[in-house]
């Protein structure tokens, strides 16, 4: 693995932070430490090396690279409490200090390698057509829907509908996907039927597509699925047909142990055969504009975007976008007699991969956290790629790229913030399909980098940068790109953030398409210890409202049950990093007796704080939601159970609640388990205790619900 890891998690070592009351999403910024935490994070850490069993096991443990620093250069600065009041003046500067923090050379920011040799080869401008590679017949077919949607000229009234007009919606239930939402704002729309079978010559694949896609999926398919279909998985088959309809997808479903692989095929499939079929168009008029008599002049040849750049790819990982790259090379080479020249390889591999070796060995983790945490998990990157006819370009610059990888970090340390000097957006100001994958992983890295992609994508370019404008398609000209845009959104969870990005933020003129399937049972029917569960219902007038009010609801109504020493062992289960200072904050106030535990605690603080609760020296433990993603330890000792909020993923409900099953002593019955919700929690209480029970206790104004769950 790469050193970016090492060093993010140096950069992120100190907890404490400011405290956030009404800029709750917002970051926070300064680089100063409070003496207080420092000098209890510099205790005497030989206590860390003593013979405890939770010890030796963060021993192993601890040494593993998880990146848990890595949310984005935001997070990690530094604030003592003293300067919360500051906190407001300091946000309009908060994007800055974390950009330039970013600007190390290793991260590819000042030294940035790019393929500077290869660019006359890889040029657009000056490459034609080669006849063998050519599909120009086939894209002209009326039917072709990548030549449907990139030549629909849309009128002046329609753009105009969709900036002012509801999007009316129907629904669909399909084999796979199950409950499909079409929404558009433009009158005749067609809703999709699943395809139940698919031909791949009707696919209009781009060549060599047609024929390496078969062998490339051939992992996927079971004996099943081959009598009705020789290329897709059922789940592909019903999500390229919504990709290839140049829908906007969100698909909330993906799951790395299972089909995460199978959907990254599908949009790589998809995303390639865009690039070839683009391009094609584009050398195919080259020929044309060469071959036409001197003297005649033609509008026809309007082919192209303002830059280059067609398709980003947002993928949390260097791992991912190993994987991407190597779809693509398989799509691309026919077979094993015609390998394609791949520019850079090597260096790809070598700054992209990963080491076997480097994992500590005997760490066990849930299958979960190995998929998603395989490989290169260095979370700043980005990389161009150039595909023309037979050959790749990795490395390309940016405006000389089809294709752009790149983590939400990586793109936001160009993209900069507002009166930085050294800042690019243009490059993204012609992209044709977006693709967001795993999103549910930004809520645990910075949630803000995805949204600040969003604001900064298909705006007009503030530089030419050579490009021949009797070339560039009217949309773009019209500033009409991002009705153009296809965006593809793949999580592994519904959250209202990731809804927000897809309802706010995509415009497709054909519409958006939307998996919302309800959870029938919840993860508490995982839970597999003996365990009353009291959902405790707090009252709020608006979202905004709820932060304040989850809060006081805790000091003024949850907190007093807790406070007699008899209900040790309590820990508090705290999802959002403000909740969690804020709640870090109020116990030191109120000198209460507790340790916590964070994402940027150093190893051995977490080893203390782990031996302290598991000791009952210290009566609570604050612990935070991305450390556990970033960790999964198991923490011992526990006997009452807090969640602040409900957990982002549905699963860490039950993990943590089966936690209490690693203590040996203690009896059954005296284990307690306490969770907050309000009305504005549908989503996340459904994900755990089912839709029924859900709408049974929204109706409800009880304030506690209790269930009691045993061994299933």
């Amino acid at each position: 693995q790469s050193e970016d890891s090492d060093k993010s998690s140096k950069e992120s070592d100190s907890e404490t932070e400011v405290e956030q009351v009404s800029g709750y999403h917002k970051l926070l910024a300064t680089l100063k430490t409070s003496p207080e935490s420092e000098s209890e994070e510099e205790e005497d850490e030989s206590e860390s090396e003593e013979a405890e069993e939770s010890e030796a096991e963060m021993d192993s443990e601890g040494s593993q690279k998880t990146g848990e620093g890595e949310e984005g250069e935001e997070d990690r600065n530094d604030v003592p409490e003293e300067e919360e009041d500051t906190a407001e003046q300091m946000l309009s500067q908060e994007q800055a200090d974390g950009t330039d923090t970013s600007c190390d050379p290793r991260h590819g920011v000042i030294e940035e390698f790019t393929d500077v040799k290869h660019e006359s080869e890889f040029s657009l401008e000056t490459n034609f057509m080669e006849e063998e590679s050519g599909d120009c017949n086939a894209d002209r077919r009326d039917s072709n829907p990548f030549k449907q949607h990139m030549d629909k000229e849309l009128e002046e009234k329609e753009i105009e509908k969709m900036s002012t007009l509801p999007k009316t919606s129907s629904q669909s239930q399909w084999p796979r996907l199950g409950q499909v939402i079409f929404s558009s704002t433009l009158e005749k729309h067609k809703t999709l039927k699943a395809d139940k079978e698919v031909d791949v010559k009707q696919l209009h694949l781009h060549k060599p597509l047609e024929s390496t896609w078969p062998k490339v999926n051939k992992q996927f398919l079971s004996a099943v699925d081959k009598p009705i279909d020789s290329s897709f998985t059922p789940l592909q088959r019903e999500l390229f047909c919504i990709m290839n309809s140049y829908r906007d997808l969100f698909y909330p479903e993906r799951n790395a142990l299972t089909n995460g692989e199978e959907i990254r095929h599908a949009y790589c499939l998809h995303a390639l055969n865009h690039v070839l079929k683009a391009n094609a168009q584009v050398l195919s008029n080259n020929a044309k504009r060469r071959d036409r008599k001197p003297g005649t002049d033609t509008d026809d040849h309007r082919d192209q975007g303002l830059t280059r750049p067609k398709v980003l790819m947002i993928v949390p990982f260097r791992e991912c976008a190993l994987r991407i790259v190597h779809i693509f090379i398989s799509l691309l080479e026919v077979n094993d007699k015609k390998k394609i020249d791949v520019s850079n390889k090597k260096r790809f591999k070598g700054e992209f991969g990963s080491d076997p070796e480097e994992k500590p060995p005997n760490l066990k983790r849930p299958e979960d956290y190995e998929a998603v945490f395989a490989g290169n998990i260095d979370d700043h990157f980005r990389i161009g790629v150039a595909i023309l006819q037979k050959s790749m370009r990795l490395y390309a610059p940016f405006y000389s790229s089809d294709i752009i990888i790149a983590s939400p970090l990586g793109i936001r340390t160009v993209i900069g913030a507002e009166g930085e000097k050294k800042r690019d957006f243009d490059f993204l100001s012609s992209i044709e399909i977006l693709i967001i994958d795993q999103a549910d992983i930004y809520l645990m890295q910075n949630w803000e980098h995805v949204l600040h992609l969003m604001k900064h994508i298909n705006l007009l370019p503030l530089d030419s940068h050579g490009v021949d404008f009797s070339r560039v398609r009217m949309l773009n000209l019209n500033n009409w790109s991002k009705y153009y845009r296809q965006t593809l959104l793949f999580s592994a969870l519904q959250d209202p953030q990731i809804n927000s990005v897809f309802n706010k933020h995509c415009f497709n003129y054909i519409g958006q398409v939307a998996v919302r399937n309800v959870p029938l049972t919840g993860s508490i029917s995982h839970v597999v210890v003996q365990l009353p569960h009291v959902f405790r219902r707090l009252e709020a007038d608006s979202v905004t409202a709820v932060i304040d009010g989850r809060f006081q609801f805790f000091i003024d109504k949850v907190l007093p049950e807790y406070r007699d020493a008899i209900m040790s062992h309590t820990l508090i289960y705290v999802p959002s990093y403000f909740d969690y200072v804020r709640l870090r904050n109020y116990f030191k106030k109120e000198d209460l007796n507790f340790t916590h535990i964070c994402e940027y605690t150093k190893k051995a603080a977490v080893c203390r704080a782990r031996r302290f609760f598991l000791k009952g020296e210290k009566q609570f433990l604050l612990f935070t939601e991305r450390f556990h993603f970033y960790k999964r330890y198991t923490i011992k000792g526990i006997r009452n159970l807090i969640f602040y909020e409900l957990p982002t993923y549905p699963h860490f409900y039950s993990e943590i609640c089966n936690m209490l099953k690693a203590t040996d002593s203690g009896v059954d019955a005296t284990w307690t388990c306490t969770v907050l919700y309000s009305k504005y929690d549908a989503q996340k209480l459904a994900a755990v205790v089912g839709i029924d029970r859900t709408a049974q206790m929204l109706q409800s104004k009880k304030n506690v619900h209790l269930f009691v769950t045993g061994e299933n």
